[in-house]
């Protein structure tokens, strides 16, 4: 058994989530942001790839939570890249690192799961967070590679993306399923399940299907 897995992402009208050079660009609407604030609550954990925290340095916890009430909060970081001090570590909520197993990067935190030799085992890893954890559920929010991971590994669930109204460009702007790239036959088939006007943009949620 694994927890249910939900990405969640916002992308220009062109279909990038940064600028070439990764710096943030505001691409969600106000209403795409209150949409987001409410999904959060809905969820177990919250997941991200150690590309977000370095480039971000994100929270991941709700202004108004607490240790209890706030999410656990996931970091996939093969090599041990997560810093110290990142806010992710904080006090604010229970923190999950996730690595290689021949990482052996220690921090402060709720537990440290280690996990594939080449590449993270994110099956593995996700059958461990709901056996050994408890963990029901999973938002994942990014990067792009860490959302194509989990296409990569069959195991998204529903995938929903707010394309915003406005276009980045820049042939090496990182995109939603980002990175070096991998073969699906005919690519993974989504089934469209809603489509919502949220102000200046549109918000698409699709349930994968990977057979």
């Amino acid at each position: 058994m694994r927890p249910f897995i939900h990405v969640n992402c916002a992308m220009s009208a062109d279909g990038k989530i940064a600028g070439e050079d990764r710096t943030q660009v505001r691409i969600s609407s106000d209403e795409d942001k209150s949409r987001v604030k409410n999904l959060r609550r809905k969820y177990d954990s919250i997941l991200v790839g150690v590309g977000t925290v370095i480039a971000d340095d994100p929270h991941l916890t709700f202004k108004d939570g607490d240790y209890d009430t706030n999410p656990i909060r996931i970091v996939l970081d093969p090599h041990g890249r997560t810093p110290d001090d990142a806010l992710v570590l904080d006090d604010r909520a229970p923190t999950v690192m996730v690595t290689l197993e021949d990482c052996d990067r220690e921090w402060d935190c709720e537990e440290i799961i280690r996990s594939g030799r080449d590449e993270i085992d994110l099956e593995d890893v996700m059958e461990q967070l709901a056996e050994d954890i408890g963990i029901e559920n999973v938002l994942v929010e990014g990067g792009g590679r860490t959302i194509a991971s989990f296409f990569k590994a069959g195991i998204v669930d529903r995938y929903s993306v707010f394309v915003g109204g406005l276009v980045i460009g820049g042939a090496g702007a990182p995109t939603p399923c980002d990175g070096d790239g991998w073969i699906a036959d005919k690519g993974v088939k989504m089934e469209l399940r809603d489509c919502e006007v949220l102000g200046n943009g549109a918000l698409l949620t699709f349930e994968p299907r990977f057979q």
